[in-house]
């Protein structure tokens, strides 16, 4: 008997499917990092209801083929943004960039304002929850830095350093500075959403099989930002059928990502406009709402219909105060933006996260000789009146990655 596969040499690779169910050609799929991906082909069951004077059972069949499974990893930039892009029915596009500018750095932390002589913000497409980085100050320690940005005005932007460190105040040379989102954004569009779907394919090379499964979609996105430890995505998959052969699909696919793993640790929490640092957990949920039904003539589901995108969570903090309770008592709408990254440099990579209204629904609190934690539960919802920031998308969710 030949040795069974072992995990270790297990290979994945993805691509976006021109048509829903067709795999693509083999060329530029792309090799995806995991801690583990479980994907399998399930079957409806029938088992006769047939009475018998044996009182035995005599037939039972296979009926329709569904994709099922999970694939989880630790969050990294660039690596899960494609899914990112497929739940909120986006694809990732570049962010604002404005110069030349004329800016003057204000403040003493945590928070600072950049305020620009001409143009707008707002024009221009700068929101709440981008990171920026600036170029052309003349103090180089101002420059290349990752900037959360908590507040947008026409001429004001107002930031938050990401690793804490300070911004020096001045005035740039005339119009020698720039201010630029950095990487790219997705967000739930108010139109032109993209409905798409992949291939996924499992390579054992120890056992010389494969497994490529077709019609594959996002089911539900998870994120887990714990307060120690390294933050996680987990994805429910959904899909179509399988094709199994004796010989890789993807055989050339672009190789893995290196971007290092993101940490809860490093990074900005802002609730309610309030920078915590006594938040002790966060949890996000997107469930893009997929679902599909059998039809008479095919074992596999033909289509897999996308309904609304729902997103929804859980943060935990220590009870400090009353403004994240009374948020829950009365029924008062906040924001909350989250920022991580993957180090403590000035110009980490980095992942962040905006929701411009969301609502508590639920708040608890433990109990014991350590410190209270107040538990949270939320539901994030479209922002319906436009505006300055965020809300000018009308979405309820951003996501920017800075290596997308």
């Amino acid at each position: 008997m030949a040795n069974p596969a072992a995990g270790v040499y297990k290979q994945i690779a993805y691509k976006k499917e021109v048509t829903f169910g067709t795999i693509p050609v083999a060329a530029t799929a792309q090799a995806l990092r995991r801690v583990s991906s479980v994907i399998d082909l399930a079957k409806d069951t029938y088992l006769s209801n047939e009475i018998k004077q044996s009182f035995q059972k005599s037939d039972f069949r296979h009926g329709v083929r569904r994709v099922k499974g999970k694939l989880t990893g630790d969050l990294q930039c660039k690596t899960y943004s494609d899914f990112f892009g497929f739940a909120l029915k986006r694809d990732f596009t570049a962010g604002a960039s404005a110069a030349p500018l004329t800016l003057t750095i204000a403040g003493s932390g945590p928070t600072y304002t950049l305020t620009r002589s001409a143009g707008s913000n707002l024009t221009d497409g700068f929101k709440n929850g981008h990171v920026i980085r600036l170029l052309g100050m003349t103090n180089a320690g101002n420059n290349s830095k990752n900037l959360l940005v908590v507040s947008v005005v026409a001429l004001v932007l107002t930031v938050i350093v990401l690793n804490g460190t300070a911004l020096t105040a001045e005035t740039s040379s005339a119009a020698a500075a720039t201010q630029t989102v950095t990487g790219k954004t997705t967000f739930i569009p108010q139109t032109g959403h993209t409905d798409n779907s992949f291939s996924y394919e499992h390579w054992f090379p120890d056992v010389v099989q494969g497994e490529v499964y077709s019609g594959c979609k996002v089911d539900q996105l998870n994120l887990s930002l714990p307060p120690t430890g390294l933050a996680q995505i987990d994805m429910d998959i959904l899909g179509q059928n399988v094709t199994t052969a004796t010989a890789q699909y993807f055989t050339s696919p672009t190789v893995i990502t290196t971007t290092g793993a993101l940490a809860s640790v490093n990074g900005v929490l802002r609730a309610g406009g309030v920078t915590y640092a006594i938040l002790t957990g966060l949890t996000l949920t997107i469930n893009p709402g997929f679902t599909g039904d059998p039809v008479v003539g095919s074992n596999v589901v033909p289509f897999l219909f996308p309904g609304s995108v729902m997103v929804s969570g859980q943060f935990t903090a220590y009870f400090a105060d009353a403004v994240l309770r009374d948020a829950f008592l009365n029924e008062t709408e906040i924001d909350l933006l989250a920022a991580f990254t993957a180090d403590n440099t000035a110009a980490s990579d980095f992942l962040s996260v905006a929701l411009p209204r969301i609502k508590v629904g639920s708040a608890g609190k433990t109990d014991g000789e350590g410190g209270v934690v107040q538990t949270f539960t939320f539901q994030a919802l479209e922002a319906l009146t436009g505006g300055a920031g965020i809300a000018t998308e009308k979405t309820t969710i951003q996501i920017q990655d800075a290596q997308a």
